[in-house]
């Protein structure tokens, strides 16, 4: 592949990319299996689908070394025009000489005078040859060999909870008869989503959708994504709900001009020698890995046109140390160990995890907290964070301004995480997911094989129906300091499935004994909760029975995190007064109730829970 791009005219190049791009769209019946199918689209008002379709071609540089194309379209207020997104629209490609792969990228644009819009997501898809790429490969231990899209037709799957989710019963390949297959189950963290894709076993070629910077996608580095999946299809993801729903902020406001530059990303293509044994496999992930590594020295590109795409002399650096200030654990400031630092749009403490229309830009801190964020796009941001093993959200009073070329150095930056007390107990890490609770073994007739890493065992089918047959004879008993939270408290606090169609709020208990009580004080639970699907926290202390519970957080969360197969969703943080004539000495009991219970996904995962004793 590499000669043959390296042994053509650049005239050529332009003629081989337009072909690529634009014939493929019309005819694609009439395209080689060597060259994949694929679109961009966005959702939008009411899950309308634009797949962007553009009106004119443009040559924006042809060189010996590189090419690169603009396809555009210019969003008019005509009556044919409002089933468009009103959007501006230029898509770019951009091919290299030596280079084996397509960069891809996109400057959408919205005026002020633009109409309001809902713009849920926005992402490139390719859909490759389904008669040769069968071997999917998202991570080091996430690999195996896929069902075909036809596997997923009645007569050979059955429909199991939802749609997305399916079991083979008849699938074209016997020996992935039983396993479940479902899109969600490959999904991964921004920060991880850098690297998927697909191999054919005819020829032994790699296909890789690479991503060297994540500035672009929303909601920080935790926002989980979907990559590859059955068809064979790949993802670029640039935006969307997923695993936040509507608290990710999608509306875009008549009157407040938009623009943003998406990509590039790079579709990268590899091959090596075939051999009996499937080596070939390993050849064409390490290399693909070895590419994402060079994609990501290299980013910025220093290639790429566009005048809204800054490069690296045009970026700007912020450096500095945070520090964590917790004097009931120490009396000298701790260094935030691996705490993830980053810039995004100016908001609130914590917003950065539903802002969608900016960029952000993060790192984590070494073991001295020393940080250094580079390649800033000039702009306003606020500086964000959060510390493994500390609860809540770290953000800096003041605005930084990032102008071309500046670094900027801050002074020592001190986080006091929220606490009123003394730790009198506690459940959990807080590191913003429930991975370290009880994650039970999935149904045996329900599980994908490719899911075998540890790690990912969280991602598996059915575990929320796993709580009922579990815990049949009653709700989560947690007893403090003779309890493991990794083997006693289930991951995820869900409905109890009642007959065929039924579900039922479930209540736990965290049981502890105080030695001491001070009635005229004031103790605080803090309650992290990782995840939330329409859920509602109900706490009661002592009493069971209260009619008013001492808190309630009210319905809250659309993360849709329990059904697709996440281990968290959006963060939230309550911490809880409640008055010490609450509590008695010798033994206590916190009631914890998930109280929406209309679906078997209505429910909460915990991050981290505390009891602190009053201030000392």
């Amino acid at each position: 592949m590499e000669k043959a791009v390296n042994s053509i005219h650049s005239s050529h190049l332009v003629l081989w990319l337009v072909i690529f791009i634009e014939f493929s769209l019309l005819f694609p019946s009439a395209i080689s299996a060597e060259i994949p199918p694929r679109y961009w689209d966005l959702v939008w008002d009411n899950d309308e689908v634009d797949k962007l379709e553009t009106e004119r071609m443009e040559i924006i540089t042809q060189t010996e070394e590189l090419v690169e194309v603009s396809f555009k379209k210019t969003w008019k207020p005509t009556a044919y025009n409002h089933s468009t997104v009103p959007l501006n629209i230029d898509k770019r490609y951009i091919v290299r000489r030596g280079v084996p792969g397509l960069y891809m990228y996109s400057i959408l644009e919205r005026q002020a005078d633009f109409p309001d819009a809902y713009m849920y997501q926005i992402r490139i898809a390719f859909k490759l040859n389904k008669d040769k790429f069968l071997f999917m490969a998202v991570s080091d231990g996430k690999q195996g060999v896929m069902p075909t899209a036809e596997d997923r037709e009645p007569g050979r799957c059955q429909v199991l909870a939802f749609k997305e989710a399916v079991l083979l019963t008849n699938p074209t390949d016997p020996r992935l008869r039983g396993q479940v297959d479902d899109k969600y189950q490959y999904s991964a963290e921004s920060k991880d989503n850098r690297l998927h894709g697909w191999i054919s076993d005819a020829d032994a070629v790699g296909f890789w959708v690479i991503t060297p910077s994540i500035e672009f996608r929303v909601g920080g580095p935790h926002k989980q994504e979907l990559t590859s999946h059955t068809g064979p299809i790949s993802l670029s993801m640039f935006s969307s709900i997923h695993y936040a729903g509507e608290d990710m902020d999608s509306f875009y406001q008549k009157g407040k001009p938009w623009k943003k530059v998406f990509g590039p990303v790079f579709i990268y293509l590899n091959s090596a020698s075939p051999d009996a044994g499937h080596g070939y496999r390993n050849t064409l992930w390490n290399d693909a890995k070895r590419q994402l590594s060079e994609e990501i020295k290299s980013w910025p590109y220093n290639f790429v046109a566009s005048e809204d795409f800054p490069h690296s002399e045009q970026r700007g650096e912020v450096n500095g140390q945070l520090l964590v200030q917790d004097r009931y654990m120490d009396n000298k400031l701790i260094p935030a160990k691996s705490a993830f630092l980053g810039l995004a749009a100016p908001g609130n403490v914590g917003s950065w995890q539903t802002e969608g229309k900016g960029y952000q830009f993060w790192t984590q801190t070494d073991d001295t907290g020393m940080f250094s964020i580079k390649n800033i796009r000039p702009g306003v941001y606020h500086l964000y964070a959060w510390v493994y093993g500390f609860i809540g959200d770290y953000k800096l009073n003041h605005t930084i301004i990032i102008q071309p070329g500046n670094k900027v150095h801050l002074d020592k930056l001190i986080y006091d995480p929220p606490r009123n007390g003394p730790t009198l107990w506690e459940i959990g890490i807080p590191d913003r997911t429930a991975a370290e609770f009880f994650i039970p073994e999935p149904n045996p007739s329900l599980v994908n094989a490719i899911l075998k890493d540890n790690a990912d065992r969280f991602r598996q089918y059915g575990l929320w129906d796993r709580y009922s047959d579990i815990y049949g004879q009653g709700d989560v008993v947690y007893n403090v300091g003779v309890s493991n939270y990794s083997k006693d408290w289930f991951f995820a606090h869900v409905c109890r499935k009642v007959g065929y169609n039924g579900d039922r709020r479930t209540t736990w208990q965290i049981r502890h004994n105080l030695q001491e009580v001070k009635e005229a004080g004031t103790y605080t639970l803090q309650l992290a909760l990782a995840a939330a699907t329409y859920g509602e926290v109900q706490v009661r202390v002592n009493d069971p029975t209260a009619v008013q519970p001492h808190f309630t957080t009210s319905r809250i969360g659309f993360d849709n995190a329990v059904a697709r197969h996440g281990i968290h969703g959006l963060y939230r943080l309550y911490s809880i007064n409640l008055p010490g004539n609450i509590f008695r000495r010798g033994e206590n009991t916190i009631f914890l109730t998930q109280a929406r219970c209309k679906g078997s996904f209505q429910s909460v995962m915990y991050d981290y829970i505390r009891l602190e004793g009053p201030t000392i």
